[in-house]
Order: C-alpha cells, then structure tokens, then sequence
C-alpha cells in the first residue's frame, strides 16, 4: 500500500466508541460490556463460533465477573498472526458515565471520568474488524484480545494463557493518547506491604510498657527515605520510583481507635518500580533494611521489639523493544504511510503491554485519542481517534 487511503467510515467508528462509552464496565466488572462488544462484532460479521472467552477470572484474586474476550478473524492471506489488544474494564471513577459530543471531543457530563482508557480501544478493534470485513481487505489471520481488570493490576493479561490467541507472532496494543506515540516500552513494578504488630499499653500511665507499631512505621519510612530508596531513586546501579500508598490498619480500618493506647498494629503497603526487574526488587529491599532498622530501634521497658513481617511481589514485568523489532518497524512504517512522525516512548506505568511481552508476544502500545484519564476532565480526542482507527487498519493490511 503506497497511500493513506483506507476506506474507513468514520461515523461508523464513532458510533462504536460513543455506545462502548455508554456501558458501564468498572474493573472486575466487565459482563455488560463484554456482551455489548460480542453484539456489536456479530452485528458485523464475526461468526458467534468466532468469539469465545477463556478462564482467566477463575485465576485472578479478585472477584471478576468474566473471563477476556477472544475474537478469531481468519486469513484472508497467508501471513502471520496479529494480536490486536485492549481492556474492557474503566476505572470506578467512570461508573454512571454519559457521554456526549462537545465539537471534537467527547466529554462525560462531569460528575465522572468518560472511560476513554481503553473504550477508544475496545471501538478501535472492533472498527478494525468492521473494516476488514465490509470492505473485505487482505489480512493475515487476527486475534482481537479483549482484556479485564487491567485497571486494578493488569490481572487479566497476567492470568492469559497464551494457547488460547492461537501463535501471533506480535502485537498491537491500544492504550494511549496520541497516534504518533508508540509505547515500546515499561517500567515493572514490586508491591510491597509490611505488618508492624506492637504491644498496646496505656498511653498516659505506662507508655514504657508499649511497642507502638506506628512509631516503627514511621521511623521505617523515615530511614527509607534517608537512604534514598523513597519517591525517585538514583543510584549507581540503577533507577527508579517508590512510593507508599496506604499506611494505617488493614481493611481501611485506622492503626489504632484512641489516642491513650499505644497502638499495638500498623499496616502499610507501597510500590517500587523500575525499568530493570532486579532494581525494583532492591528497591522493595531498601524498604525490608529500613523497617529492620526502625524495629531494633523501638522498645518497651524491658528491651522487647514489634514483630515486623515484610513481603514483596512483583506486579508486573519491565519490558523495552528496540526499534528494529518487526511490530515497532511495522508502526513505524504504517504512520510514514500516514504522513504522520512516530515518537518512541517508555512508559512509567505498567500496561498489559508488559505481561504479553512476558508471554512471548512482541508488543507495541499505540494512542486512539483518551486524555486526562482517570479524572472528572477526561475526554476523548476525536481526530487522534480517527488516526488510531485508520493506523490500526493499516497495520492489519500491510504486507509483510
């Protein structure tokens, strides 16, 4: 193809992404919109053999109503298989959205976020497939991979077993803002969480008696910092961020309920990342050294010490593509056809991106129009959604 003629009906695509934005579908979530996307692909065309959903949520830790949706488009050439993914789920933010159509956006009415990360996404793929089948273009076979609970810790990616996308050899992710920026790239990330458990005794007749868990979190955090392991992280042997989100008791209760006992339990939990898996991991361990530290350093009268338990899990995986690598050179070759100049970006944010590289799948992140996301100002861009709808197609045709 030597041209940016794609024979693309906008109306069509924005009629996809405005009724996509329309259902509600929070993280874990995901059975409305789930049912309103194998409507619309066989409204099209798609055989109802051809959509299916696998098991993942019976993995995940988390209630989740569905498995991800799988659509299987065959060949129209030989050629190898393309991955097309996305996610169904939005953030609770986006619960009760009402879109509508302000110019060249789509704006929700502003009691909630619009669901743009990643409705743009679940419309682009299924126009996609509309495309290809109105107009019956040439393709190789495609996977569409339609995602849950990628909101609340890229679960459903994790969970896929790859078996079942039937041996793609790439992938085109869709979870960004601008067309002409490809994600080749994320950071990974540890949670961490650690348990102070104390020894509650009367604040104002025998503090001495006391080992309060809250001192031993804050002196903890204190000595993280110190040593250069809180917020951005430079050292010799690499980089990165922390940072502590929660520190209090467990199930959103406080640490303690008066403020004459010495509190006898604290619960805190924060995350390190990295784009090297073995540094985020040291970071989480600069967080182990510093609560040991603040543990010997807290006692009751007689010498005794809170009893710290300190664990770690990686989140997810760090992965880079290099610019030669067949999906970025595929973009990159599908935007110069579009007239458009790529940037290459990488990201500090995990995406499901970062598992199904994990799984053997090359994959590249592309935009389709969301901004401000997860906030009450959250649009979508239509003119960006255009370009991603039309770079989309294009990726699906080209020859090899």
């Amino acid at each position: 193809m030597s041209s940016p003629s794609i024979p693309l009906d906008v109306a069509a695509a924005e009629a996809h992404l405005m009724n996509f934005l329309s259902v509600e579908g929070v993280t874990g979530q995901e059975a409305n919109i789930a049912a309103a996307v194998s409507d619309a692909l066989k409204a099209i065309g798609v055989p109802a053999s051809a959509i299916t959903f696998d098991d993942a949520n019976k993995r995940i830790p988390l209630p989740t109503q569905t498995g991800n949706l799988i659509v299987d488009l065959p060949g129209t050439r030989p050629g190898p298989r393309l991955l097309f993914s996305t996610h169904l789920d939005t953030v609770p933010l986006c619960a009760g959205a009402k879109p509508r159509r302000e110019g060249d956006r789509i704006v929700s009415d502003g009691t909630t976020a619009l669901g743009g990360d990643a409705r743009t996404g679940v419309a682009l793929l299924v126009t996609v497939a509309e495309t290809l089948i109105k107009n019956k273009l040439s393709h190789p076979p495609i996977t569409l991979l339609f995602t849950v609970r990628e909101e609340s810790g890229l679960h459903g990616a994790r969970e896929l077993k790859p078996a079942v996308l039937n041996g793609p050899a790439m992938c085109i992710n869709v979870d960004g803002q601008l067309a002409s920026e490809l994600i080749v790239g994320a950071v990974g990330q540890e949670n961490w969480e650690v348990e102070i458990i104390g020894r509650a005794s009367h604040a104002g007749v025998a503090p001495d008696k006391g080992i309060s868990a809250t001192l031993v979190g804050a002196m903890g955090l204190t000595e993280a910092h110190r040593a250069g392991w809180f917020g951005k992280v430079v050292k010799p042997d690499g980089r990165g961020t922390s940072n502590v989100g929660i520190f209090g008791g467990k199930d959103g209760k406080p640490a303690g309920d008066a403020t004459n006992v010495v509190t006898d339990y604290a619960f805190i939990k924060g995350e390190a990342r990295s784009p090297e898996a073995a540094f985020a991991t040291e970071i989480a361990n600069g967080y182990k050294e510093a609560f040991a530290k603040a543990q010997a350093a807290v006692t009751d009268h007689e010498g005794d010490v809170a009893e710290v338990k300190f664990s770690h899990v990686t989140s997810y995986p760090p992965f880079k593509l290099d610019e030669d690598t067949p999906v970025v050179k595929r973009a990159t070759k599908a935007l110069t056809i579009l007239g458009i100049e790529p940037t290459y970006l990488f990201s500090n944010g995990g995406l499901d991106a970062n598992w199904l590289d994990k799984h053997g799948i090359p994959t590249i992140t592309i935009g389709a129009g969301q901004a401000e996301i997860h906030t009450l100002k959250e649009y979508v861009n239509l003119s960006e959604y255009e370009k991603g709808c039309r770079l989309g197609v294009l990726m699906a045709i080209l020859e090899d």
